[in-house]
């Protein structure tokens, strides 16, 4: 057992009124608080006593579904997204006291010394993972990946210049309505009349060699079509492309790409964080009316400082990207990902037309998982069972109906083997 005690200071100068708080831990425990006494004003002096209680945690290194907790919660919602156990005990172990510091990410300076090695430290360690080069820059930002869809053309284009789109879903689709407020921007394919199921060959579109960029989203997490290969650009036109759903799920040639920009709440910490990878000479060029908050230059002179970032969510991204560089980087962890999605895609391809996915085998993501039933007035039967086996947020999105299982970096291989067997099981009892 271990045992940790901080005493808090006097409340103000003309209070006699201390507290003390005592927590006691296992390792490897999720705490509570129970049993708390208030002193009255009385007892002035008298300590405030915290006993915590705990329930055990099981660490993502389960592997089968036997193996799992019965407690234990699997979340395929789309994000915020289910984040590596062993990431939340180390978090746990450090809420009070990060590294001997006696104060929590959450309360300590941003620009203290304290903080500056959690943020130094957790780009170091995504430069690794993605090998980004020197002349690249890395942002840790706020407002989620659809403030870029203002952000990149006001950074990378004159109101007038042309861009290309590549429209694969919703997401691609709501890029492109923004930047037209601030450039010229032009669809020069749109999978909106197959409901997005496919994505093209990009030599056969009419692209623009003349486009300041073209943009991407390399993962649509509605419709569940990924970039297999990206394509290259004509001309001098920049890659742009919004890894939101897939970053960090698989290696990536950053050198391909002008810029990357994507959400942390998929695959690399809770919500609040928006990771972005600039090719530096692209910085400095924002259109005159550019808000500083979105100015590129801005955040990249004040190391990413010039307002208060999401500290404690920068300081969870880097323990994930500790995580992913201790599993052997983006290589192996590609590898596990190929193997959850092949066990759940395997399923509904087995499954003799009972369950459906309406995307191209070619460009299925490997992170979110789109399918029907074949008696589609079953499917609030399915997501209410599956809810009751605590196998969660299976719904899939109001546009778009039927099921959808997320099953990011941390979702374990136990939750999409337990969630294959309910699939085969429900099956059996409704295929008749």
């Amino acid at each position: 057992m271990v045992a940790a005690a901080m005493s808090a200071a006097t409340c103000n100068p003309g209070s006699h009124l201390k507290r003390t708080i005592s927590v006691t831990r296992t390792s490897q425990t999720k705490p509570f608080f129970t049993n708390v006494s208030f002193p009255s004003n009385s007892a002035a002096g008298r300590p405030l006593t915290v006993t915590c209680s705990s329930t055990t945690l099981h660490t993502s290194s389960t592997t089968s579904a036997a193996a799992a907790s019965s407690d234990r919660v699997f979340n395929f919602a789309a994000g915020p997204a289910t984040l590596p156990e062993n990431v939340l005990l180390k978090a746990q172990s450090e809420l009070y006291n990060w590294n001997g510091s006696g104060m929590s990410v959450m309360e300590m300076s941003h620009r203290g010394k304290e903080f500056m090695s959690i943020i130094q430290k957790a780009e170091s360690d995504l430069r690794s993972l993605l090998n980004i080069p020197p002349d690249y820059s890395v942002l840790f930002l706020q407002g989620g990946a659809t403030t870029q869809f203002a952000a990149v053309p006001l950074n990378l284009c004159s109101p007038d210049d042309a861009v290309d789109y590549v429209v694969t879903g919703s997401w691609g689709d709501k890029a492109f309505k923004e930047a037209s407020k601030f450039c010229n921007p032009k669809t020069i394919w749109s999978g909106k009349s197959d409901k997005y199921t496919t994505i093209p060959k990009f030599e056969t579109l009419d692209h623009n060699p003349n486009a300041k960029y073209l943009h991407i989203c390399a993962n649509e997490t509605i419709h569940g079509v990924e970039f297999k290969d990206y394509p290259t650009p004509a001309g001098d036109a920049l890659l742009v492309a919004d890894m939101s759903s897939n970053f960090c799920s698989k290696p990536v040639d950053v050198t391909k790409f002008g810029l990357i920009y994507a959400g942390a709440q998929k695959n690399v910490g809770p919500s609040g964080v928006t990771i972005v990878i600039v090719r530096s000479d692209l910085v400095g060029n924002a259109q005159p009316a550019t808000p500083v908050y979105l100015d590129y230059k801005i955040h990249v002179d004040n190391s990413s400082l010039y307002n208060t970032p999401p500290c404690f969510g920068i300081y969870m991204c880097g323990l994930v990207f500790d995580d992913l560089l201790a599993q052997g980087g983006l290589a192996e962890v590609e590898k596990k990902n190929e193997k959850k999605a092949g066990i759940l895609y395997d399923a509904i391809d087995g499954s003799k037309g009972f369950y459906r996915c309406p995307v191209g085998k070619t460009v299925r993501s490997l992170m979110n998982v789109p399918f029907t039933l074949l008696k589609p007035d079953l499917e609030a039967e399915f997501i209410k069972e599956a809810a009751k086996e605590k196998m969660v947020q299976l719904k899939g999105h109001r546009s778009v109906g039927g099921m959808r299982a997320s099953i990011y970096n941390a979702m374990p291989l136990a939750g999409v083997e337990k969630l294959v067997s309910f699939m085969k099981d429900f099956q059996a009892r409704h295929d008749h």
